[in-house]
């Protein structure tokens, strides 16, 4: 069962992010703050969802949130600052988008950054743990998604619309075949080969 509070303020805010380990695309956070009394049988870590109910719970969480806000960090500013960064960048754009000032963020995972000096905590698996978290990572995964399967229809030998640009191997054999386009992160090692190859 999830929980729905850390650290007791009514308006605490859950931030995740989708896509960091991704070849192409961009990196998506979100950041949602959940009513008091928010429940919902299937709302989990977008990871243990499929894609309907992760569509489907977009709908609700946008409906029911008392706030929430999503960002991209486009390939080449990931490629500028480094996916990390990126992360936290995102988070924190998401944040910026909130109509009301949170009390408190709760971020998935152990790295973040002190955000206009409101107190936060990481929370190692914290998509599996909180509700306002499980919201974020299905908002950054859905809106990630959706960009993928859209920039899918301009380069579909990758199958983005399928492997989302994760390093799948056909994702990595249509590299080969094909090359990089400008939606692959170049700082990124796109095949293992690469190291090898003289440049």
């Amino acid at each position: 069962m999830l929980k729905s509070n850390f650290s007791g303020f009514l308006l605490e805010v859950g931030a995740d992010e989708a896509g960091r380990g991704c070849l192409s695309g961009p990196v998506v956070a979100a950041a949602v703050i959940l009513p008091e009394n928010f429940k919902h049988p299937f709302l989990n870590d977008s990871k243990q969802l499929s894609e309907k109910k992760r569509d489907q719970l977009r709908l609700i969480i946008e409906e029911k949130a008392v706030a929430f806000g999503v960002s991209f960090v486009w390939q080449d500013e990931v490629d500028k600052i480094n996916v990390l960064q990126a992360s936290i960048t995102g988070m924190h754009r998401a944040i910026d988008q909130l109509k009301i000032t949170p009390e408190f963020i709760i971020v998935d995972g152990n790295k973040f950054k002190n955000y206009n000096k409101i107190p936060y905590e990481t929370i190692v698996k914290g998509d599996a743990k909180y509700l306002s978290i499980a919201a974020a990572s299905v908002l950054a995964k859905t809106y990630r998604d959706e960009y993928m399967q859209k920039i899918h229809q301009e380069f579909p030998m990758y199958n983005w619309a399928k492997n989302k640009g994760y390093p799948t191997k056909e994702h990595r054999n249509a590299i080969r075949q094909f090359g990089a386009t400008n939606y692959h992160r170049k700082s990124f090692k796109l095949l293992p080969e690469q190291l090898k190859l003289e440049l």
